[in-house]
């Protein structure tokens, strides 16, 4: 029985379209300061919606920062999560657990038509599939493009080997995959390309292509999504796209290749943006645009540890996998005609945030007991962000907190091997992210006063955090019962 609701007319209940970026950086847009990459399109959308210039994701990396945008809720609150493994891998038999409410499932109890086209990366089993989770359609991968390695070990070979002591082959193993993403070829993964309808009847899941042609993903996934745009008819619609790019391995169409300043990496980056501009062209053509809320994100910041093949957090310090700005900073744009007026923000806000806006927007009662806040006022009114703070954490511990233009810093640590090494700080540093965006001055011992009321706001906050057991580790409990 589909549980539908009448509460208004269509442009009361807006379409909600998410486009989410693979590891795209806070620096990588013309509208967020590249001084390269052409982004004509989602440049249009930040001058004419809102771009915000102080907007984060729930975690530093791919999984737990997905599952934070679907359910509204920090990946500690939700269990999506791992302390040692920080995201899901093939095979696995973890997801979102039953009790989880999604974006998609909410919005389908108040009468939308739901669809997800691109990557998951939320689980791979069929009943974690998003199919089971409140979309009624699916175009895409269950997990990240490089993925699935052909003639290299799995990954549980390789958390044997780890399990083991034996570091050295684990290192080496690891280092004989680089050269494979300088000049990747999509034999190197055994990716699958999936489908999935959901239907009264039950479910039909389909193998489309494996190894899926990654060349071509990008622009098959913008048909899929002109498609179910199309086929819309009068019942508002939630589409969420997130694309494979520009996570490495980096492919793009033929008509793309070498069209950049910026080598295979700015290339990947015009043809999401070409993506961008048709989805808003077929908005425009069915009419829809202006009851057709459009936000664009990234799921974290850059792999810096690819090199040239990532991309850029700006002035921002460091990258994905870490908790510095870097990291978890992301670009943030809102864009719906008539409605969003054009403005800077430079409030806070998060990916968090997005399921209860939307929710509010549909005219949905909001959830209880969610990390997540409603922005509509900031969108429609310009009224300030009912955010003040943020907070990074990184494989479920909390390293750093940001409230109004302080962070202060508990854990200082890198990622895949990159500076800094791991410190714990005794004295918490601070710094003024207004001042400092680059994270770059220590003012702790100028201000210990600042110092003191975040640590109490870091209490306060953890003092509400119940924090669930990492689903994503149950796969070392399953290796190590074998």
């Amino acid at each position: 029985e589909e549980k539908t609701s009448s509460v208004g007319t269509a442009p009361s209940r807006p379409n909600i379209v998410i486009l989410f970026a693979d590891d795209l950086g806070y620096g990588d847009l013309g509208s967020y300061g590249h001084p390269y990459n052409s982004t004509p399109n989602l440049d249009a959308l930040a001058r004419e919606g809102q771009r915000w210039t102080d907007f984060y994701v729930a975690a530093p990396v791919c999984s737990p920062s997905r599952g934070a945008l679907m359910t509204g809720q920090l990946p500690n609150r939700s269990g999506l999560y791992g302390r040692q493994l920080p995201v899901l891998h093939p095979n696995d038999s973890a997801g979102i657990p039953e009790r989880e409410l999604t974006m998609a499932e909410a919005l389908k109890a108040q009468g939308y038509r739901t669809a997800i086209i691109g990557k998951w990366h939320l689980g791979d089993a069929p009943d974690t599939l998003p199919t089971r989770h409140g979309f009624d359609y699916w175009f895409g991968l269950p997990y990240s493009n490089d993925m699935d390695w052909v003639g290299h070990l799995t990954v549980d070979e390789l958390l044997a080997l780890a399990a083991q002591g034996k570091n050295e082959a684990v290192a080496q193993e690891i280092a004989s995959r680089y050269p494979k993403y300088r000049d990747p070829k999509i034999e190197y993964w055994n990716v699958p390309l999936l489908r999935s309808r959901r239907s009264d009847d039950g479910y039909t899941d389909e193998l489309v292509e494996r190894p899926a042609d990654q060349h071509t993903l990008t622009r098959r996934y913008t048909e899929e999504a002109e498609r179910f745009i199309r086929e819309a008819g009068d019942q508002p619609f939630l589409l969420y796209l997130p694309y494979t790019m520009p996570h490495t391995a980096l492919f793009r169409s033929k008509e793309f290749v070498g069209r950049s300043l910026g080598g295979r990496y700015g290339d990947v980056i015009e043809e999401i943006d070409w993506s961008v501009g048709e989805i808003r062209r077929v908005l425009e053509q069915e009419g829809l645009h202006e009851q057709t809320l459009v936000f664009f994100s990234s799921d974290n910041g850059p792999w810096l540890a690819m090199q040239r093949d990532a991309g850029s957090a700006g002035l921002l310090s460091n990258g994905k996998g870490t908790t510095f700005e870097g990291g978890l900073r992301v670009p943030g744009i809102f864009w719906w005609p008539g409605t969003v007026k054009p403005s800077v923000v430079h409030d806070i806000g998060s990916t968090l945030d997005v399921f209860a806006t939307a929710l509010s927007l549909a005219g949905a009662p909001p959830v209880a007991g969610i990390d997540g806040m409603d922005l509509s006022a900031t969108l429609k009114k310009g009224e300030p962000s009912p955010r003040d703070s943020i907070a990074y954490y990184r494989s479920g511990e909390l390293q750093a907190f940001r409230k109004g233009l302080y962070k202060i810093r508990l854990v200082s640590e890198g990622a895949y091997g990159l500076p800094p090494k791991r410190t714990v700080h005794e004295t918490p540093q601070l710094f003024h992210l207004g001042q400092d965006p680059g994270e770059k001055f220590d003012i702790a011992a100028e201000q210990p006063e600042v110092v003191s009321d975040l640590q109490a706001a870091v209490a306060a906050h953890q003092a509400g955090m119940d924090s669930r057991e990492p689903i994503f580790d149950s796969r070392l409990k399953r290796l190590s019962a074998n």
